[in-house]
């Protein structure tokens, strides 16, 4: 398990997040139509089936990986979520706030070592 990083609580927040309105936004509109239309949730969420997808299976990822891989997770989530915000893909707000979050986040915790592995003993 990690030690405890920038990376890691942003895996474990960030992905309960995502998480949360994914599911959240199946509620206000499911359909799998034109990747651009879109339904209002939340006052100020975007959704779709393919966005409402795309949350779920990010944020599931993180809370998964919070303990293990949580720097890489920080940066591809990152980089993924601002280049979307960017391209004007979904809530443009929500994706760049988690973007730059996430990109900050990777940017805060040291990568770590490979393990050096222990010299075999001859007998």
């Amino acid at each position: 398990m990690e030690a405890a990083s920038p990376a890691r609580l942003y895996a474990a927040l960030a992905g309960a997040l995502l998480l949360v309105l994914g599911v959240a936004g199946f509620f206000y509109d499911a359909s799998f139509g034109p990747l651009d239309a879109y339904a209002e949730a939340l006052g100020a969420l975007q959704v779709n089936g393919w966005l409402n997808l795309l949350y779920v299976a990010t944020g599931a990822v993180g809370v998964l990986v919070a303990g293990a891989s949580s720097r890489g997770y920080a940066l591809a989530v990152g980089a993924l979520y601002v280049v979307l915000a960017i391209v004007g893909w979904g809530s443009e707000g929500l994706n760049l706030l988690v973007g730059v979050l996430g990109l900050a986040a990777a940017a805060g915790t040291p990568k770590l070592e490979p393990r050096a592995k222990p010299a075999r003993q001859r007998p």
